[in-house]
């Protein structure tokens, strides 16, 4: 089934830097828990599990109930009610051999990452998560310490712990996706979110929305955060991708913001 999306334009104002930019939201009908964007794709899912897809200003849900969901180079995965990780393949959702899981995300360059029920750390490399099946045991890669999210994205990956402390993993790649070390960074996120092409987005446990300044090739943990002051808006979730910024509510709305 199909539902309609109302757009109500909405004019938020951001506060950067001392200057302040303005931005043009619409709010989108129904609602949601979590959103996430990549590829030119997204996925919602709802507060009972349900998913579904964004096409033309329609959302049509999918088949199964998951309790996580996301979309990105490394394909259509989500976290089922018993936490199987299941791919999208030629439309339906297959599940996969393995570890558990509670969160996982498909941002990376080509490859998965995931989150334990006890908040370990695991990857897939790009040829296994590019060619995972139901029949294959697929070899997960564990990386040392706990975070409760993590991220990734073409310029790495970003981890947040339970004490909402910020890290950066140092040395990923394609097919050797569990890097070399953490490096901590400055400041507290309850979640974090790597854009597709690098950019980074996190979430306080009060509502508040960040975005990490001074992102490079060169220097990919980049400089400093700015808070982008929505005012009333208390934010739950955020997804970015082609340079639009996708918000969750803690009310369960959802709003798109051209960037």
């Amino acid at each position: 089934m199909a539902t309609s999306i109302t757009l109500q334009l909405l004019a938020l104002m951001v506060e950067c830097s001392g200057a302040v930019v303005s931005l043009k939201c619409d709010q989108i009908s129904g609602s949601l828990v979590q959103i996430d964007a990549g590829n030119g794709q997204v996925f919602g899912r709802n507060e009972a599990g349900i998913v579904s897809i964004l096409n033309n200003f329609f959302w049509t849900k999918l088949q199964g109930k998951f309790l996580h969901i996301t979309v990105g180079a490394g394909g259509v995965w989500g976290v089922s009610a018993y936490n199987y990780p299941f791919k999208m393949i030629s439309g339906d959702w297959v599940k996969t051999q393995g570890e558990r899981f509670k969160k996982i995300d498909a941002g990376g360059d080509g490859f998965l990452a995931g989150i334990s029920l006890t908040n370990e750390v695991f990857c897939l490399s790009h040829n296994d998560t590019l060619f995972a099946k139901s029949s294959t045991l697929l070899p997960w890669t564990k990386i040392e310490g706990k975070m409760k999210y993590y991220s990734c994205g073409l310029k790495g990956c970003w981890g947040v712990d339970d004490a909402n402390s910020i890290s950066y993993r140092m040395g990923t790649e394609r097919e050797a996706c569990g890097g070399t070390k953490w490096q901590p960074v400055d400041g507290n996120l309850n979640m974090i979110e790597v854009g597709s092409r690098g950019s980074v987005y996190g979430v306080n446990n009060v509502g508040a929305l960040y975005r990490r300044t001074g992102i490079s090739d060169d220097n990919p943990i980049g400089t400093d955060w700015e808070q982008l002051d929505f005012k009333s808006f208390k934010i739950k979730h955020v997804s970015e991708d082609m340079d639009r910024l996708w918000l969750v509510l803690f009310d369960q709305k959802t709003y798109i913001c051209a960037l």
